[in-house]
């Protein structure tokens, strides 16, 4: 229920009004992997992401905004000709300061199809040190609960609009006294317990952070068995400085691999095509939400949807001419027709590119990413990329530190390491030992991650 009399309070700089929410969990669509909500989630700080059948992680870079309320689709629209291509959405938190009568399944779809990404964040509970007044917190002693509670919360919330598993979802963490060290640790358990709980319900984790602050706890606690490590950090500091290198606080080595975003500046009016919008500005490299686009089938004929990317794959099943199809990725599998690009769809089976109205029926098409199941190095030192699936084949560009994330495209067998001879195809065409990364499986394949063809 909403505040007769809403607070208001400090956010990085700017004043929101805060509406108080319900935090039922009535409203979730599907069963969530819940666990032990008194103790640490693992003992260890790369919790692999369970990922279902149908889920992929979209990465996206460039420089993005955020507004308190998200705007219109005809806003959004003149926009496009604006320097930002990502924008930022809070899809729900008890402390959570606007309303959002724009914010809809059919919004993230429209809006989506014009070509935005969207960064979902999660305004939940705060450590009870906030500099803030009048917001709903958590203590050293429930920070477990309510992170995994938040989480469960926000799964539901993305769920509702239409953002498909494999998306990041950012838990906001406001500027906080970290001299109280209780409330450092209060800090941690609650993002371990966010953490950790995305990743069993199959999305990455990500957290909105103070540099002075939660950047520094996290950063101190990067490699600690005791707390599982979130996937990106979303960084405020208002030095207007777009560079997601060279922070204050954290090494470069940490949240390496496309894993980062800063708020570099702070509340300003901007115009594109005669709109002008109150925004926090933003630089970003890092995992966003994942979200189908339609297209019809172009077949004459009933078009067979298949349980992985080629022929070779069993059917589950056809698709009429014309009909509607929900694809969340694109990948290389094996050549059907003109085209070897194959389309992942909502329900997890997989058709033929060559038979749908993307805009190319031979190769990738720019409107859609390309399909990605990452996982986090966990090894203690850097890992060596190579140019193929063994080690045979020679080093290639920098290793991956511990920590980053492996963008993992597909599987194939390669020289054995320590009981597996499974070998991760990475986004940029390298290949690292499964061994050395948490996907689902240590020792086999890893499903949903295809076979490479």
């Amino acid at each position: 229920m909403d505040r007769a009399k809403p607070s208001r309070w400090h956010t990085g700089g700017r004043t929101r009004r805060w509406f108080g929410m319900t935090l039922g969990i009535s409203s979730l669509t599907s069963a969530l992997i819940v666990g032990t909500v008194n103790a640490p989630a693992v003992a260890e700080p790369e919790t692999p992401v369970s990922y279902p059948s149908g889920a992929s992680a979209t990465r996206t870079s460039g420089l993005g905004f955020d507004t308190c309320t998200a705007p219109s689709r005809s806003a959004l629209r003149a926009w496009r000709q604006s320097p930002y291509s990502t924008v930022n959405v809070y899809i729900g938190g008890i402390n959570r300061a606007c309303r959002q009568p724009e914010l809809s399944r059919s919004w993230v779809r429209d809006v989506t199809a014009m070509g935005w990404d969207l960064l979902p964040t999660y305004v939940g509970r705060q450590p009870y040190c906030v500099n803030a007044r009048g917001m709903s917190t958590f203590t050293k002693s429930d920070a477990y609960r309510l992170g995994r509670t938040n989480a469960q919360h926000a799964i539901g919330k993305a769920e509702e609009l239409g953002m498909a598993r494999g998306s990041a979802l950012y838990a906001d963490i406001e500027h906080y006294d970290r001299s109280d060290r209780d409330c450092a640790t209060a800090v941690r358990r609650y993002v371990s317990a966010w953490t950790s709980t995305l990743h069993a319900n199959g999305y990455l984790a990500g957290v909105y952070l103070h540099h002075a602050s939660g950047l520094q706890d996290l950063s101190t606690s990067y490699g600690s068995a005791h707390y599982a490590r979130p996937d990106a950090i979303w960084l405020a500091r208002w030095d207007r400085d777009t560079s997601l290198r060279g922070w204050p606080n954290t090494a470069d080595s940490k949240w390496s691999v496309h894993q980062r975003a800063k708020q570099y500046r702070g509340e300003h009016k901007t115009t594109n095509g005669g709109v002008t919008l109150n925004i926090d500005s933003n630089s970003i490299d890092a995992p966003v939400a994942t979200v189908a686009r339609r297209y019809r089938v172009t077949s004459s004929v009933s078009l067979n949807a298949r349980t992985g990317p080629g022929t070779s794959y069993g059917a589950t099943g056809g698709h009429a001419p014309g009909s509607t199809l929900s694809v969340i990725c694109q990948a290389r599998g094996a050549k059907a027709g003109s085209t070897s690009v194959w389309d992942l769809l909502a329900d997890g089976t997989w058709v033929s590119d060559g038979y749908v109205s993307t805009p190319s029926n031979t190769g990738f098409s720019r409107a859609l990413p390309r399909c990605k199941w990452p996982g986090q190095v966990s090894s203690t030192g850097p890992l060596n990329a190579r140019s193929g699936p063994g080690t045979s084949h020679a080093r290639s560009g920098s290793p991956l530190p511990s920590g980053s994330l492996a963008w993992i495209v597909c599987q194939k067998r390669g020289t054995r390491i320590d009981g597996t001879s499974v070998w991760n195809k990475l986004a940029d065409g390298r290949w690292v030992t499964d061994h050395y990364v948490s996907t689902r499986s240590a020792t086999s394949w890893s499903s949903p991650i295809p076979r490479c063809p």
